[in-house]
């Protein structure tokens, strides 16, 4: 919070000052694109004006003529005014077309140019469709953005020679009004001027601008061969992308959402590195912990998880009632795709059924919830939370009503921990930065005693609390001292609250450095957690130290310490593990991830193993069955990107500084190393028969190995030279002579390898090329991935199914993405899931595609994806997939419907997800009673949420059952059936 070291001013007002700011810059950047587009549509129109009027005269007698129409529109184009379009377009069929179009693609703009000379079957196909026009041009509506995504169809053809458009303008003097048609270069400029602010305009004019130039340009590029293209807008930069020769016609194509869809299957990971007091052990044999917006469950004795997917951003703190059953977790303020705010706030959920009971705190809390704890002496009726505002309000709830009963500002400093007394129900004790303060609450009000160090050194941080059985207070600090604070028989000052303040009775050195975390162990003893001597320690009931371990230094700090089974205890670290220990036998890892933000990822060609690398050094590769870390490595630099060699013997990493490693799969041994540029290394891509190795660099070029010996070695062969940004992406031909790539500055460039690594001009010459991967973000067979409005670094990778069915998205407002493939009409449908908390920064299908592996950048999760098709069955069933068997049931008694709480578990066990349950009768109700929930996932979060008439601002997540209930439970069925994994 250093933005705001000034105690006089105000959360409001700082937060206000930071939207004004935000909402500045937004509008600064629309118009510079805006006037970008408008720069480049005036200058084309103008060039434009001027050669036209050249031709005036031989316009005029020429003899009328339907022949190549771009200039012919171009120029009534340029004689729009106020945004209206003259189109002499007639017959009734091709005015339906365009009303369909406009219907569908309702903000791209795709204008259509027919050659005027095809095959004759492909030729009546035309003249169906667009009644006798034989040079038919189909426009929908403009874009209402001039950075949003504008689309257009062309045929380059041999006749975009002189004649032609000297014929095509004779035409449009005929068919427009003559004052209307053609007009003084003034004039036309006056007219561009008073509607040059409409954005309609601006693309309009830009995109017929296009038209012209690319139609020019062909003519330029010898002529070789007529290309079909369609063109899209990115911050007013136009991309071309050329229409393959078997789409017969681009207004055919369809995209619809593919019938594969996604379940989370198992999330790697743990967040302990700005985390405290995050594990627990349930009644159910599970360990309970948070990473990204996902809390999961993990029984680390059948190796299975569940996940409860609620959360629409970061976790940060969790809670287990004194029943055990229920938990509640508090997230981070985050932001939609289309910047609106999603508000912090505390979901209460049972752990058994995942179901939502109760959402608190929509639009109470700040920034984000820092720390939270439900009651004990009245059996957790109640719930305290303290939010991350400068003022860190202390708010007291009765969650179940839904209701906040007490709310209070404690300091302006950093509060670690906030807890009920476990058997004074009127006390709330909180403890941070040089504080520890004894909150009384009663009724609606709350009153502070603040603890007195007296001749006790005061601690730069109180950073944890237990309670001892005689209702004493145990704080644990950052001077490595346990406090003892007993209540004494004071009259109270205040006079509200009862008698007794709390004073140090007793001080003890448990650790060297702080003493990070205090757990009550059910016999009444105690553990306690040290960070710099990453010590445990056991104190028996008199704080007498009687056994401790030291936590080894490869894991980290400890952050977190519950007590397990038996005599177990688990603890998390600050390097993101999880371990289960003993003090005889020391420690197990159970969870483990990476500790920094994450980039790079690769599938193993052939195996159930992919690797990923971060900006912590580490290389870690992963078995997608076992859900198991096969290995690690820690390399000298931040890895970035890595690719298998087809033989899956070696796989080559880049790194931030040019360097590139290649090592052995199997053993982790270092095979090769290597340097090209100094600049961060983007994308390392090997050859279908791994002969070659292409390395993409922020340099802006692409170097070429020769590749021998199974990957072990490696001969510089050529460089690509000719991209004007990084490059992001690129992808080889089969036959290993081509390749494609695409850079920061949206370029689509082709690369022409055996000719010495030389650039294709004609860039038309590559649209039948099959490639064997697809991570281009960019190009015809994708395109329509892009969201309307984006600025180019929406999507932060792309990759298509082995089998060529789907495409799955990593963008970045965590979300991933499912599309058909392929996917060439803008706005195309996708299947939406949410589970990252963070941009998602790469996705990667395993070699069977039978799963989707994504990574998250700053939440630093890896999650597994499980590819479930659906079958198509009679309405009256609900298919529920378990593993391959999919299991038709009845849907007449409208189970699905039933927002009822589960009555047991629904759990995954293992790779067969089979359910809990022996009997056929309990297998049945929990399917229909899941069914909904298991499958959609988190899907529900992006794919319509609603808003909860009482909660403005707020997206719930929505259920496709949830519409029939009244308005006033649609949130309460939602929460039901949505968090279900």
């Amino acid at each position: 919070f250093s933005h705001c070291t000034d105690d006089s001013i105000s959360a409001a007002s700082t937060s206000d000052v930071q939207d004004r700011l935000s909402a500045l810059e937004l509008r600064v950047q629309q118009q510079e694109d805006e006037i970008t587009v408008l720069k480049a549509a005036l200058a084309d129109v103008l060039r434009r004006l001027a050669i036209s009027e050249d031709h005036v005269a031989s316009v005029r007698k020429s003899a009328p003529s339907k022949g190549q129409p771009s200039l012919r529109e171009a120029i009534s184009m340029s004689c729009i005014t106020n945004g209206s379009t003259g189109s002499r377009k007639t017959s009734h069929s091709s005015s339906v077309s365009v009303a369909r179009k406009e219907t569908l693609s309702s903000a791209a703009k795709s204008g259509t140019e027919k050659k005027k000379e095809k095959p004759p079957g492909q030729k009546e196909k035309k003249e169906e469709s667009h009644s006798n026009d034989q040079s038919p041009q189909t426009q929908a509506s403009p874009s209402p953005q001039p950075s949003s995504q504008t689309l257009q169809t062309h045929r380059q053809t041999q006749e975009s020679k002189s004649s032609t458009p000297a014929k095509s303008i004779k035409k449009s003097l005929t068919a427009e009004k003559p004052h209307s048609a053609w007009e003084s270069s003034d004039d036309s400029r006056n007219k561009l001027l008073r509607v040059a602010s409409t954005s309609k305009l601006i693309s309009k004019v830009a995109k017929n601008a296009d038209k012209y130039v690319s139609t020019k340009m062909s003519t330029r590029e010898k002529n070789s061969q007529e290309g079909e293209y369609i063109k899209m807008f990115m911050r007013g930069r136009p991309i071309t992308m050329f229409i393959p020769s078997d789409v017969e016609n681009y207004d055919d194509i369809r995209t619809e959402l593919p019938p594969e869809k996604l379940k989370l299957e198992w999330v790697y990971g743990y967040r302990g590195r700005d985390c405290r007091a995050n594990v627990y052990l349930l009644p159910t044999g599970e360990i309970v912990y948070f990473i990204a917006s996902v809390v999961v469950l993990f029984n680390y004795e059948e190796r299975t998880q569940r996940h409860y997917l609620g959360h629409t951003d970061c976790v940060k703190c969790l809670a287990v009632h004194p029943d055990k059953i229920r938990i509640a977790t508090g997230q981070l303020a985050g932001v939609d795709k289309d910047g609106r705010p999603l508000q912090p706030h505390v979901r209460v959920w049972d752990s058994v059924s995942l179901v939502t009971l109760q959402v608190i705190g929509l639009g109470t809390f700040e920034r984000g919830v820092g720390c939270l704890d439900f009651s004990k002496a009245d059996s957790g009726t109640h719930l305290c939370v303290i939010d991350d505002s400068n003022e860190h309000m202390l708010t007291v709830w009765d969650w179940q009503r839904k209701s906040k009963i007490a709310e209070i500002k404690t300091t302006n400093e950093v509060v670690l921990a906030v807890e009920f007394h476990p058997t004074d129900a009127n006390t709330i004790i909180t403890c941070g930065k040089s504080h520890i303060f004894f909150w009384t609450w009663s009724g609606n009000s709350l009153s502070r005693k603040q603890g007195i160090f007296g001749k006790y050194e005061k601690p730069k941080f109180v950073q944890c609390l237990a309670f001892l059985g005689n209702g004493d207070v145990l704080t644990g600090d950052s001077g490595g001292i346990i406090l003892i604070w007993g209540k004494t028989t004071v009259e109270s000052t205040a006079g509200k609250g009862p008698k007794g303040v709390y004073q140090i009775s007793r001080q003890i050195k448990a650790h060297d450095g702080s003493v990070f975390t205090l757990c009550q162990m059910r016999n009444g003893m105690l553990l306690t957690g040290g960070g710099k001597d990453r010590k445990i320690i056991l104190w028996d009931h008199d704080l007498n130290p009687e056994r401790e371990i030291e936590v080894p230094d490869q894991y980290g700090t400890i952050r977190a310490v519950a007590e397990g089974k038996a005599d177990q205890f688990l603890v998390g670290t600050s390097r993101n593990f999880v371990l289960r220990g003993t003090f005889n036998d020391g420690f197990l890892v159970e969870v483990q991830g990476h500790t920094d933000e994450l980039w790079g990822l690769a599938s193993h060609p052939f195996k159930d193993l992919f690797l990923t690398c971060a900006q912590d050094r580490q290389v870690c590769m992963w078995n997608s069955v076992d859900h198991t870390l096969e290995w690690t490595r820690l390399l000298d630099e931040p890895g970035h990107c890595a690719d298998f060699h087809p033989s899956g013997a070696v796989v080559a990493i880049g790194t931030h500084s040019g360097r590139w490693f290649v090592l052995d799969a199997e053993t982790r041994d270092l095979v090769s190393i290597h340097t090209d540029g100094n600049e961060q290394l983007s994308v390392m891509r090997y050859s279908v028969d791994g002969t070659l190795l292409a390395v993409g660099s922020h340099d802006n070029f692409i170097y070429l190995y020769v590749v021998t010996e199974n990957g072990r070695k490696y001969s510089r062969y050529g460089k690509c030279t000719g991209h004007s940004s990084y490059i992001t992406h690129l992808d080889w031909s089969p036959d290993n002579k081509y390749i494609m790539s695409n850079s920061g500055d949206y370029e689509i460039l082709y690369w022409d390898i055996p000719s010495g690594c030389k650039l294709i001009r004609n860039r038309s010459d590559c649209k039948d090329i099959d490639w064997t991967t697809y991570t281009c973000v960019l190009g015809f067979q994708v395109f329509g991935v892009w969201p309307e409005g984006s600025d180019g670094t929406d999507i932060n990778a792309l990759v298509r199914s082995h089998n060529r069915k789907v495409i799955a998205v990593a963008d970045d407002f965590c979300k991933v993405h499912l599309f058909q493939y392929p996917c060439s009409k803008p706005k195309a449908p996708s299947h939406k899931y949410s589970a990252h908390s963070s941009h998602v920064t790469n996705v990667s299908f395993t070699h069977s595609d039978g799963h989707l592996i994504s990574t998250g950048g700053k939440d630093m999760s890896i999650i597994q994806w499980k590819l479930v098709e659906k079958v198509t069955l009679p309405q009256n069933d609900i298919v529920v997939d378990i593993g391959a068997t999919k299991v038709p049931i009845p849907a007449s008694e409208n189970a699905v419907q039933s927002p009822a709480p589960l009555p047991q578990p629904f759990n995954e066990m293992n790779q067969n997800e089979s359910v809990t349950g022996s009997s056929p009768a309990s297998l049945e109700s929990n399917l229909e009673q899941s069914a909904e929930a298991s499958e959609e996932q988190s899907e529900e979060h992006s794919e319509g949420s609603s808003l909860d008439p009482a909660e403005p601002g707020y997206e719930e997540p929505s259920n496709e059952t949830s519409e029939e209930h009244s308005e006033s439970t649609v949130t309460e069925e939602q929460q039901d059936n949505s968090p279900v994994s």
